[in-house]
């Protein structure tokens, strides 16, 4: 597995659920959006938001957004921007059933905001300085996803910075009934 996706072992996915059954097939899931092809990784993708995203979260879907943030940051995954929007589909579902759930799904999103920070600034320039200030996104439309209107191409870091941007209005506007209201002065 190398560096990317390693500390995967240390979960025990096997005690985990989601939509289907046994979250023990995750990590060979992101696997695939790691490392498969084109076909593969679509397919990978798409089965991981079923599984843990939509429409209610699971006990496996915390446990699994470290990982989703690791391969938003890793330059060789094909679907980083997919991978960006899945983390924004996790931040918006819930499970009533399950605060806990929800709670420690929301605040795994919410712990990436760094990273998202970062893509969103990433100008796809090797020279590029890393930009300590978020981008101002309390204001950041709602870009659709066709050239036409202005939202990303076929250009897939534009994607990124797109989705990345996206995901950073979703996390500073968050609120649901099973996240605590942040304290004043941070919201």
């Amino acid at each position: 597995m190398g560096t990317v996706l390693g500390a995967m072992r240390n979960v025990r996915w096997h005690e985990l659920q989601h939509a289907y059954g046994s979250a023990s097939q995750v990590p060979g899931v992101l696997s695939r959006i790691a490392w498969g092809d084109a076909p593969s990784s679509d397919e990978a993708l798409n089965d991981l938001e079923r599984w843990i995203g939509t429409p209610p979260v699971f006990d496996s879907t915390a446990a699994t957004v470290p990982f989703l943030w690791e391969l938003a940051a890793t330059d060789t995954v094909r679907d980083r921007a997919g991978v960006l929007d899945l983390l924004a589909t996790i931040l918006a579902a819930g499970n009533p059933e399950h605060p806990a759930w929800t709670r420690a799904a929301h605040e795994a999103v919410a712990e990436g905001r760094a990273t998202a920070v970062r893509l969103a600034a990433v100008t796809g320039s090797p020279e590029a300085p890393d930009v300590p200030e978020p981008p101002d996104v309390s204001d950041a439309p709602d870009v659709s996803d066709t050239p036409d209107a202005g939202g990303p191409s076929d250009d897939p870091a534009q994607a990124v910075r797109t989705a990345a941007t996206q995901l950073l209005g979703a996390i500073d506007r968050h609120t649901c009934p099973a996240c605590p209201a942040p304290p004043p002065g941070e919201a």
